[in-house]
């Protein structure tokens, strides 16, 4: 098995094969704790022009994402698992757009298949590959704004990509490295201007490690939208 990491938006346009997109902090964490919660399907969705446009067309789907960090307007969610955390999604279909995930999802046009990645269900996406047995993995990292790499998504494909070599990264020095990005890319999250839209919360409940045990796969829909299903272990 070849197992290639790449970066931000431009690695999603190179990436082939069995692909994994990464978005630690925080659009593949909030999908995960979506359809923890119930929720039917959620579609990622590159603009938030297709957004608004899908909501319009159907008026019980929800509106989650963010530009800047900041939920855009009109959403009914940001991109904050702190905030949804909780909630009953039972049944919900999610438009999702966000500045580095689903950007991801929608320039990754030479995989064969798509997952989304996190490290809520890292070892679970790991195990699915290895089910899969592909030839090729690519793991995107798409870090901040899918334009600067960041420490979180590295993070997690070194991680998946270590499970995936049977050589895994123990637990204790992924939990070292996960704890010191509070300092590094995760210092977002303890600005007091930046509550409302990234609490502190947000860098906790992203850096768990395999609270979940099922893989997001995204597919196509009949309309050529993407959706993501969940997969259980």
């Amino acid at each position: 098995m070849n197992v290639q990491i790449y970066q931000c938006l431009a690695g999603a346009k190179e990436a082939h094969g069995f692909t994994v997109v990464i978005d630690v902090f925080r659009a593949f964490s909030l999908e995960c704790f979506f359809m923890s919660q119930g929720a039917k399907t959620v579609l990622p969705v590159g603009s938030a022009e297709l957004a608004y446009q899908l909501k319009e067309q159907h008026p019980d789907w929800l509106l989650a994402g963010e530009r800047h960090a900041v939920k855009l307007p009109g959403f009914d969610f940001g991109n904050s698992p702190a905030q949804v955390q909780g909630l009953d999604f039972t049944g919900k279909t999610i438009i999702h757009t966000t500045s580095a995930g689903t950007q991801g999802i929608a320039n990754a046009v030479h995989a064969t298949e798509i997952v989304t990645g996190s490290l809520l269900n890292a070892a679970a996406i790991a195990r699915y590959i290895k089910k899969q047995n592909p030839t090729d993995v690519s793991l995107v990292c798409m870090g901040y704004e899918s334009v600067e790499p960041s420490d979180e998504d590295t993070l997690c494909a070194e991680y998946i990509q270590s499970l995936l070599l049977d050589d895994p990264i123990p637990m204790d020095e992924l939990k070292r490295r996960a704890a010191a990005m509070e300092f590094t890319s995760g210092a977002r999250f303890f600005l007091p201007e930046l509550q409302h839209a990234a609490p502190k919360e947000d860098f906790y409940l992203c850096t768990q490690f395999d609270q979940y045990d099922f893989v997001l796969r995204v597919d196509l829909t009949a309309e050529g939208y993407h959706k993501v299903t969940r997969i259980d272990s």
